[in-house]
């Protein structure tokens, strides 16, 4: 319980320093997760050893952060390579109407996802141990999302032949990426373009750490239509 509190008070602190204010119902459950995900890691790998001690801006934070820039009227999102469960249960948390599916390929990841989500009490998120191109997949969840969210390292190419056959007529995409992104952008809208109806790449500075974004956080939103 101790370092539960502590992850709550971090959290206090980085929300109210960056004026995002989430109810202390939220930030309880948020610090609950951390202390969840710091215990399995010690059976399952879900973050980086070295980064449990910063779990909260890393991890926590940062995922609840991109809902800043969520377009209003999305209601079902996939999260895709959700590891630990970022970003979708952190966004789950601070966005509750939300519905959710979270797939990782690795079974052990998603059995520790699937804990949390009970553990939790998240009831509109449901973890799926799959691959998002394979056929089963793709035939459960034809046409059924309107958002996709990913911290996953795959390039924006991938990411849309994957998303393509799951998506709403109209969708968005969310990415959180580092680095150059004009390669990887140029790549994806030369053989995606016509699918693209608008993109804008945030920076994801944030106080206190991150105030000129130094740790080249982004996220890479995209409209699309089918």
């Amino acid at each position: 319980m101790e370092k539960e509190e502590q992850y709550l008070l971090q959290l206090r602190k980085i929300f109210f320093a960056n004026e995002i204010h989430p109810d202390e119902y939220q930030l309880e459950r948020m610090a609950r997760y951390a202390d969840l995900v710091v215990n399995k890691n010690q059976i399952v790998n879900l973050i980086s050893r070295k980064d449990e001690d910063h779990i909260i801006e890393n991890h926590i934070f940062i995922s609840a952060l991109i809902s800043e820039h969520m377009p209003n009227k999305v209601s079902r999102f996939l999260d895709i390579g959700t590891g630990g469960g970022f970003p979708g249960i952190p966004l789950s948390i601070i966005r509750p109407m939300l519905r959710g599916v979270l797939v990782d390929s690795t079974n052990k990841k998603i059995d520790a996802v699937s804990e949390f989500i009970k553990t939790l009490k998240l009831g509109k998120l449901i973890a799926e141990n799959s691959r998002v191109e394979s056929e089963d997949f793709k035939i459960k969840y034809a046409n059924k999302f309107d958002l996709i969210v990913t911290r996953a390292t795959v390039p924006l190419v991938i990411l849309f032949r994957y998303a393509l056959p799951l998506i709403k007529d109209k969708a968005y995409i969310m990415a959180i990426k580092g680095g150059d992104l004009t390669e990887e952008f140029n790549t994806a809208k030369t053989k995606y373009g016509a699918y693209i109806k608008k993109h804008t790449t945030f920076e994801l500075a944030y106080k206190p750490s991150n105030v000129r974004n130094a740790k080249d956080k982004k996220l890479v939103l995209l409209e699309l239509s089918k």
